[in-house]
């Protein structure tokens, strides 16, 4: 039966003042500068949301500020940084209805050739950088009685491959931290969704070969080197046959934080999607298919 309307124009049983009723909806995006995070903050102003858009360095996003959104300066590593950035958005919006951890990098390259510190460095942004969102926004969260968390990981996440080993262990332990977080969150109201694209048109390929190991190159991998050097292995590189878009992977973000009950995953593009079966096929079978790239290669 619907509710009586009231003189002040909300419903009977509805206080006028709660602004769970009047405020828009809230989301923060980390990593805002390019790419999917940018292409994400813009589809969530598109619906209508309070998008708090962030970068290391805010003149990156200064395009996303005249378009609409609140920026501010985040450095995913710096706790306090990222304590000030959640209070400063809780603040300004009255909630924080959506987090969406997209700040990330890949570090490539064989193991031997990763030094320690490079190794802690990725993990630094991909996986410390999230629970220290996560950390922040959760109290938030709980106190409002729902919420939405939402990790970019990657196709990365689900299969590894040599040369990723770095990059692959951050993202299958975001994976893993999410399916505990989910279960941890889940009598309080908020939700924990991974999103996990295939390669995607933006500069990341570019940034992941900028990362290769340039001094300390083992001889030995000299047929690994070649192959990262035409970015085959992630899938061809900007504008690859397998790739998907910003866009797309943005799509698939707005939908899990829209959707009421949202899956765990979204697989984004083909090779998303292959990495959904690869994880069932045997060791075997996989390295296989490794041997015989290379081989073409």
């Amino acid at each position: 039966m619907a509710s009586a309307e009231r003189a002040d124009g909300s419903e009977e049983g509805v206080d006028a003042d709660d602004d769970r009723y009047t405020r828009k909806k809230c989301v923060l995006i980390t990593g805002c500068s390019s790419g999917i995070g940018r292409a994400t903050a813009l589809a969530f102003l598109e619906r209508d949301w309070q998008v708090i858009a962030t970068a290391r360095n805010v003149e990156d996003v200064v395009d996303l500020e005249e378009a609409g959104c609140t920026t501010f300066s985040l450095d995913v590593t710096d706790s306090g940084q990222v304590a000030e950035v959640v209070e400063r958005t809780v603040e300004r919006c009255g909630a924080i209805d959506c987090l969406v951890n997209n700040a990330g990098y890949a570090q490539l390259g064989p193991l031997e050739d990763v030094s320690t510190v490079d190794l802690h460095r990725q993990f630094d942004v991909n996986v410390y950088g999230p629970h220290r969102l996560v950390r922040a926004a959760v109290p938030h969260m709980r106190a409002q009685g729902d919420g939405r968390i939402i990790n970019v990981s990657s196709v990365m996440g689900q299969i590894s491959v040599p040369g990723s080993g770095a990059y692959s262990g951050s993202k299958y332990a975001l994976e893993a931290m999410s399916d505990s977080l989910r279960g941890e969150l889940e009598e309080f109201g908020i939700d924990v969704v991974v999103i996990e694209p295939g390669p995607v048109e933006s500069n990341f390929d570019d940034r992941a070969a900028e990362e290769l190991p340039e001094n300390e190159r083992t001889p030995a991998y000299e047929a690994l080197y070649e192959i990262y050097g035409d970015l085959q292995l992630i899938g061809g590189g900007n504008g690859g046959p397998f790739a998907s878009t910003p866009e797309d992977v943005a799509q698939a973000i707005l939908e899990a934080g829209t959707h009421p009950e949202p899956p765990a995953r979204y697989p984004v593009g083909p090779l998303g999607q292959f990495g959904v079966y690869a994880r069932f096929l045997p060791d075997r079978l996989r390295d296989a298919g490794y041997a015989i790239l290379r081989k073409l290669v």
